[in-house]
């Protein structure tokens, strides 16, 4: 797989190999031999390990170690959503088993395939082609309407929707998920928690939402340009699909670039990558849905959160319990997001 890094599994997660294998001997069907264990660079959230045997390969995913932020790490809520999505359009791996005793390797954890494929992290795919990369971005807004098309209460799900509005619900998790993990004051993310919550639109589309819909969470064909597999399900909820589509299309120009090869500031067409206008046409289009009204909102908000969710990995970084190594790369980044959302506000104010 491309941009896939697998390493010794760090000292901060190590756990009984000895006691998961003899879980799995009686878990999950199949299993046999002695197992190897590497861990996925990246996963800043959970955890995620390869486990090999002679046969065949798994994911392994679990909760970090350490004091875990409420409502944050649920890997039982991860194994769910997939498992229910298995037998729709959505491509997700299949799940072999949860286990949410903690006595086993000391968190929770689940048991999934190891699905083939290639995972990109540079948004502007500089190792394919104009046309290839035409051809992804088109059909991430066409898996992002398949999953958006999903009703909940037909795949199992509907326990999961809440009262009220999806955005009111989700500004005042991520305003309280910053706080927590507030390393200094950032005044532009002070005025966006007192600005979002008086600029919620009326919910346009209630659907299962993803939540981290994003290149770096999808694994492409080993030869096509189409994805196989839809990863991370972490922050996912049913609620207000948009809030998807608006995380998608923040990686366009909105945000700054923080690393190489990224999209904002690169010439689309000369990449053969559609337009942000394009992006949302196709994924209406597939998930037969009118134009998007308020679209700024869905932006800014999307920021707000992101700025909210590399605070806390920064502050797991400082706290040492991270599950990357790069997790103090981020320092700063909650500020640069923030700010460039409160400009854009400011922005259309002017207009």
């Amino acid at each position: 797989m491309s941009d896939v890094e697998l390493t010794p599994v760090r000292p901060a997660h190590l756990f009984d190999e000895a006691a998961l294998k003899a879980y799995m001997s009686k878990e999950v069907a199949g299993f046999q031999g002695q197992m190897k264990v590497q861990q996925f660079e990246g996963g800043m959230s959970n955890p995620t390990f390869m486990l090999e045997t002679p046969t065949e390969r798994y994911v392994l995913r679990k909760q970090p170690p350490g004091e875990l932020l409420p409502s944050a790490h649920q890997v039982d809520r991860e194994y769910r959503v997939m498992r229910a999505l298995r037998n729709t359009a959505v491509p997700v791996p299949k799940m072999y088993n949860l286990c949410e005793d903690p006595n086993v390797i000391g968190t929770k954890f689940y048991i999934m395939e190891m699905v083939e494929g290639r995972l990109f992290t540079k948004t502007t795919l500089p190792e394919l082609t104009p046309e290839e990369r035409r051809e992804i971005y088109l059909d991430m807004a066409r898996v992002l309407a398949a999953l958006h098309c999903v009703d909940p209460e037909t795949v199992g799900l509907g326990d999961f929707r809440r009262p009220g509005n999806y955005f009111a619900r989700q500004v005042t998790r991520w305003t309280k998920q910053y706080l927590a993990s507030e390393t200094e004051n950032i005044e532009a993310m002070n005025h966006l928690i007192d600005w979002l919550p008086n600029n919620i639109p009326s919910e346009s589309s209630a659907g299962i939402v993803h939540g981290d819909f994003r290149l770096g969470n999808l694994l492409l064909h080993e030869t096509q340009p189409k994805i196989v597999a839809v990863l991370d399900w972490e922050l996912w909820s049913v609620g207000d699909a948009l809030a998807d589509l608006g995380y998608l299309c923040q990686d366009y120009h909105y945000l700054t670039s923080e690393t190489e090869d990224m999209l904002p500031g690169a010439d689309l067409e000369k990449l053969g990558i559609p337009t942000e206008a394009e992006l949302i046409q196709t994924y209406c289009v597939a998930a037969e849905r009118e134009p998007i009204d308020s679209w700024i909102f869905y932006i800014v908000y999307n920021m707000f959160r992101s700025a909210g969710i590399v605070q806390g990995v920064y502050k797991r970084g400082l706290d040492g319990n991270a599950s990357s190594d790069t997790a103090l790369e981020y320092e700063g980044v909650a500020r640069a997001r923030s700010e460039r959302a409160w400009e854009l506000i400011t922005e259309l104010r002017l207009r």
